[in-house]
């Protein structure tokens, strides 16, 4: 068992891939050094930090590991290497993830050999209920296949906005589906959570955005599915993403956990809004996340067909009035003690009301959100482009989109519970991320999230000229995940072994 203090170096190198340059002679390290072994003392003070969390390495060589220890024993089976950066200048050791290996399958480690890699955040082995988990992201993918690389390059903004918005924005999910009929899940691999989630999607929002992650002075993390009962997401989300100043292994940021169900994120979609308007906050840019690693208990137990709609991702959202994409016109929230949906402090698992899980609390809340906030604004259903709800199941959003008056055109795109599952805090996010990979320039976007317990939060997003811009920087978004050729699709036991994780 690691100690808090040394699981707190380790991470804190790991995370983020750092490692440090001679300024004299060049000699480069995968380790943070005072000085250069080549230059002694006199490169004392010059030295400088690198950050290998964004960019690619190669794999020189390989080997797959049978029998491994006990802490990576739930691997069961996987590839580990060497892996180099900046030609053979820093090389690493480092485990290729994402890979199911069966009993006796044979690797063509030739194939592997050569080829490009992708630092991925992730669980580092197992550990018990009282450790805290390890994390590191010396766990690569590779760089041509489903997670393709893409750099981060920060942009000066060009223009101010009158209102907030989203600047910014990303859906991650794992590559794991499990398929029955037409209903396809995102499944997490086993070093997967709801942490290296939120991280993976913040990143990405970070690549689109093109925003100075320094300038991030608010991170919201939503989520029901936190791997500890006390501790915060947010706070490792912050110093992995780097996001607002850093003062030695301190972030200048406010960073706090959320939960209502599956709309803590989107719940705090004004409250980051309200917080990059106000003048004497002098924030530029605030962060929402709403990741899940929806857990159901397995069918034929209490509460078990929940199992039939659980997914698995995060999606993230940068706002601020700086190269806005999507403008908040307005917004309208409801809440009543309607106890549809909850799990008890301590239970694995979560039960819901049956059949009061819908008219009287998400039909209701979705209504009334939805209503009042186009009475505010004067508005009807054809005024629309779009119409987002959290989603359940399948046929939840589609009946209230038509009680509400809307056509299949302005819903269908959100639709996304067929292809992901309901991934919770994430659910009606990952529908506004589809939508904004299509909107056109100057077009109104309406979302409504639900939570159980039970609310509901209503938007109004008018898109911007920027939409366009900005899109050209995506290599990953909803659809490329959904339809991907290197998606890899499990049974049921294996499915029930990944959702439990290390």
């Amino acid at each position: 068992m690691s100690s808090e203090p040394i699981e707190r170096r380790v991470s804190y190198l790991g995370d983020r891939l750092k490692a440090c340059r001679c300024k004299i002679c060049g000699k480069e390290y995968f380790e943070m050094r005072d000085y250069c072994g080549n230059c002694g003392r006199k490169s004392f003070g010059k030295m400088a930090n690198i950050d290998l969390f964004y960019e690619k390495g190669r794999i020189e060589l390989c080997t797959l590991i049978n029998e491994p220890t006990n802490k990576f024993k739930k691997l069961e089976h996987y590839v580990y290497g060497i892996i180099s950066f900046h030609n053979g200048k820093i090389r690493v050791p480092g485990r290729l993830t994402d890979q199911i290996i069966n009993d006796g399958e044979v690797i063509d480690f030739s194939s592997l050999e050569g080829r490009e890699v992708v630092p991925r955040f992730r669980r580092r082995y197992q550990v018990g209920g009282s450790e805290v988990v390890p994390t590191i992201s010396l766990a690569f993918t590779l760089a041509d296949e489903y997670y393709p690389h893409q750099g981060y390059t920060i942009v000066q903004p060009n223009k101010e906005y009158n209102l907030p918005g989203i600047v910014g924005y990303a859906f991650y999910t794992s590559r794991f589906r499990i398929k029955e009929g037409k209903l396809e899940r995102s499944v997490p691999f086993i070093d997967e959570d709801a942490v290296t989630a939120a991280v993976e999607a913040g990143k990405l929002s970070l690549i689109h955005s093109g925003v100075d992650s320094s300038l991030v002075g608010k991170v919201y993390v939503g989520s029901e599915s936190n791997p500890y009962a006390v501790k915060p997401i947010a706070s490792k989300v912050a110093q992995v993403l780097k996001l607002g100043e850093e003062d030695g292994d301190v972030q200048g940021v406010d960073a706090v956990d959320t939960e209502f169900a599956c709309k803590a994120a989107s719940s705090m979609f004004k409250d980051a809004a309200a917080l990059v308007s106000y003048s004497k906050s002098k924030m530029k840019y605030a962060m929402v996340i709403g990741a899940d690693n929806s857990q159901a208990a397995p069918r034929g137990c209490p509460g078990g067909e929940l199992d039939v709609f659980v997914g698995y991702g995060g999606a993230a959202f940068i706002f601020g009035k700086y190269d806005v994409i999507a403008e908040i016109e307005g917004w309208y929230s409801c809440t009543s003690d309607t106890p549809d949906f909850w799990r008890r402090d301590g239970e694995p698992f979560p039960m819901h009301g049956g059949r009061f899980s819908g008219e009287p609390a998400y039909f209701k809340h979705v209504r009334k959100a939805t209503t009042k906030l186009m009475e505010k604004l004067n508005l009807q259903a054809g005024d629309v482009d779009y119409f987002i709800t959290h989603q359940p199941n399948p046929r939840f959003p589609v009946k209230v989109a038509k009680q509400l008056g809307f056509k299949d055109e302005q819903y269908a795109v959100s639709l996304q519970v067929t292809k992901f599952g309901n991934t919770y805090s994430g659910c009606s996010p990952v529908g506004l991320a589809a939508v904004l990979d299509v909107a056109k320039p100057e077009e109104k976007i309406l979302i409504t999230s639900y939570g159980s317990g039970a609310g509901s939060d209503a938007y109004l997003l008018r898109t911007t000229s920027q939409i366009l811009d900005k899109r050209q920087r995506q290599k990953i978004n909803v659809k490329s995940q959904a339809e991907n050729p290197f998606l890899h699709y499990v049974d049921y036991t294996t499915y029930r072994r990944l959702k439990l994780g290390m």
